[in-house]
């Protein structure tokens, strides 16, 4: 099941924009103001995308639907956060060495199934791309984005996707797991959120997690996806990654204060102390 999530996807709204005709297709763009809380450290707006094919999925002139791929991301004043984010999202829905952009990545999606109906003709698949990021935490060291990734191309629902991107916009540099928590600790850590997991489902400590979940070998283990709040570690699993995807995500809170002696000494965690 961890393989499917390679590929999946999540679903995020449309937002108005002014078109914009290029060759074969519809792309537009549009920017939206954003009003910085006082919490907030970086400036930042919203900027979108859209490409929609003008290859119609069906003979019947009564249905216009189509292609469409959308892209909603926030945008810095410091383009090293930009890149950064662009470089992620681009990393997981992309084509590492053909897709460099944001439009370069929802054209490529619409190139990808006008090349499919001209070499399935009668096919009337309706196919979407939609990725929405948006801001979870901003602080002078500690940016958090919530990337919602979907694509569909046909069966029974969407691919769905979300992931966490954690960043130190001072440094430059990615903050992971394991640089906030000990490697001592990372059994201590596992152990913690495998107690808070069955209590919140309802399961006895001695319980199996082999029936009804898809935890490998019937092992706990924690998610990659993860963020920093108030309460603490906010972990993430995905449609597919542990229960069926009817479910949907599945989100575990470790308290900082369950996990203080295995914290590592990070200027990252004074932000929510």
């Amino acid at each position: 099941m961890k393989k499917i999530l390679i590929t999946l996807l999540a679903v995020a709204g449309l937002y108005a924009c002014n078109n914009q005709k290029k060759s074969d297709k519809v792309i537009d763009s549009a920017s939206t103001a954003v009003t910085q809380s006082d919490k907030d450290s970086l400036t930042y707006s919203y900027d979108s995308v859209r490409v929609y094919s003008k290859t119609k999925v069906s003979a019947n002139k009564l249905i216009t639907d189509t292609a469409k791929a959308v892209i909603f991301y926030p945008v810095f004043q410091d383009q090293g956060v930009n890149k950064f984010l662009e470089d992620r999202v681009i990393g997981i829905a992309g084509k590492q060495g053909i897709n460099k952009t944001y439009k370069e990545l929802a054209t490529g999606f619409i190139k990808e199934f006008d090349t499919y109906i001209a070499a399935n003709k009668g096919a009337e698949e309706s196919w979407f791309q939609k990725i929405d990021l948006k801001m979870k935490a901003n602080y002078p060291n500690y940016l958090s984005v919530l990337m919602t990734y979907s694509d569909y191309k046909g069966g029974a629902h969407p691919n769905t996707l979300f992931t966490y991107f954690n960043y130190n916009p001072k440094t430059y540099q990615t903050i992971t797991l394991d640089s906030i928590i000990t490697a001592e600790g990372m059994p201590k850590l596992r152990a913690i959120g495998e107690n808070i997991f069955r209590r919140n489902e309802n399961l006895a400590p001695n319980a199996s997690l082999s029936e009804g979940y898809f935890f490998n070998e019937g092992v706990f283990s924690l998610p990659e996806t993860f963020t920093l709040t108030k309460e603490g570690i906010k972990f993430l699993y995905n449609p597919y990654e542990i229960k069926a995807y009817a479910a949907g995500t599945t989100e575990l809170i470790i308290p900082f204060s369950k996990i203080n002696d295995i914290m590592k000494e990070s200027s990252v965690l004074i932000n929510f102390k």
